[in-house]
């Protein structure tokens, strides 16, 4: 469930990004319009690839917050013990089986009385 809600977020952190992109462009295309000289032009240029790369900077860093807030929320995980389920390592294991004294230390009845 969380790798979805991850997911999901990084989709929704990819489609602000690509937006700023958009406007960034956008406001280059603006800016560069208006501009009266070479330098002018040149700068409005710079200006919106700094904006790009601003937005992809932030793109990241909100991934790398949803990457954080999943592995919190995934460290709270209670293993399972019983009967049916793993132990925790460095615990002693419950006996499986009791020896009857009448029989061998194997645990097994003889071959003769195999089938009674």
């Amino acid at each position: 469930m969380q790798g979805a809600k991850e997911k999901v977020k990084d989709m929704a952190s990819t489609v602000k990004e690509k937006a700023k992109k958009h406007s960034a462009k956008g406001e280059e295309k603006v800016e560069e319009t208006t501009a009266r000289s070479r330098e002018e032009k040149e700068m409005a240029r710079e200006r919106g690839k700094a904006r790009e790369a601003q937005a992809k900077a932030e793109l990241h860093q909100e991934k790398a917050e949803h990457r954080e807030e999943s592995a919190a929320h995934r460290g709270t995980h209670v293993p399972l013990t019983g009967p049916y389920h793993n132990r925790p390592v460095g615990t002693a294991a419950a006996p499986t089986k009791t020896v009857d004294p009448t029989y061998p230390a194997s645990g097994g009845r003889p071959a003769g009385e195999k089938y009674l």
